[in-house]
């Protein structure tokens, strides 16, 4: 079992950084891929940034390519999510999630995730 506590959000202007952590409980955390998704209102959740277990892929989605680092510390079992140039369209509940590592994980889906914590909001004012 791992519970996943995320933390870092808050209030914006455009332009603005933020720095989003995700802290995991339970045993290796270094088995697991971890990714971040987010859900606006009124909008899907979907993709924004995946790492695989030991930082040797990262993935992006293309609204945020540029503009977000994922990076993780595995000694504290931490994931973060780095965000600058931050636009109104970035609004969200930013969610981590952790899914068990295999040859061909698919970082994208989110149902191949196996845990999620309870998301952080995030608000970029115009």
């Amino acid at each position: 079992q791992v519970q996943l506590v995320e933390s870092g959000g808050g209030l914006v202007q455009t332009g603005g950084s933020l720095r989003l952590s995700c802290v995991a409980s339970g045993r290796l955390f270094s088995s697991y891929a971890m990714g971040w998704f987010r859900q606006g209102p009124g909008r899907e959740r979907e993709f924004v940034a995946a790492i695989s277990r030991h930082s040797i892929t990262t993935l992006y989605a293309e609204s945020v390519k540029g503009r977000f680092t994922i990076s993780r510390d595995n000694a504290k079992s931490t994931v973060y999510l780095q965000m600058f140039s931050l636009k109104p369209e970035d609004t969200a509940v930013y969610y981590c999630a952790a899914q068990y590592e295999y040859n061909g994980s698919d970082y994208y889906q989110q149902s191949e995730y196996d845990y999620w914590g309870q998301g952080t909001q995030v608000t970029v004012s115009s």
